[in-house]
């Protein structure tokens, strides 16, 4: 059964290490097992792609935190769809493209700065990771679904 949800904003950085920042267009290619074309972590692994839900964005925002898309390094911030919740395995469709999640949450080696903030971060918990398996240009516009 396929359900939908929608993307907030879309993030690249430069190099790995560091926040990503939204793409001012709000548009991407996405390439088959590479993941988004001009992103630092894009190459032929198994975290291609990263994804945090707004609404984990916002309970950042609930502890007091300025806090925008991008600044846990996800690749795209989504409405709709509890991520965490989201079985390996599960096909993501993002316009004409679909990944397939690869990883829930991740370690943690060195605690960023939000977390010294406010003593918590979210993306290690509740972030996921997914592969491209099918590429495509993908937008804050693009009809999103995935399957159970």
């Amino acid at each position: 059964m396929k359900r939908g949800f929608r993307i907030l904003s879309i993030n690249v950085s430069a190099r790995t290490g560091e926040q990503k920042k939204p793409v001012p267009s709000g548009r991407v290619t996405l390439r088959e097992k590479h993941g988004i074309v001009g992103d630092a972590h894009a190459r032929d692994w198994h975290r291609q792609v990263s994804l945090l839900a707004g609404e984990d964005v916002d309970t950042m925002r609930g502890k007091g935190i300025r806090i925008g898309f991008g600044d846990f390094a996800e690749n795209l911030t989504t409405q709709g769809v509890d991520l965490s919740a989201l079985p390996v395995g599960t096909r993501l469709y993002l316009g004409e493209a679909e990944l397939e999640v690869t990883q829930i949450g991740k370690e943690c080696h060195a605690h960023c700065a939000i977390y010294h903030a406010v003593g918590d971060c979210v993306m290690p918990r509740r972030g996921i990771f997914a592969r491209v398996l099918k590429g495509g240009e993908v937008g804050v516009d693009s009809d999103c679904s995935y399957d159970l």
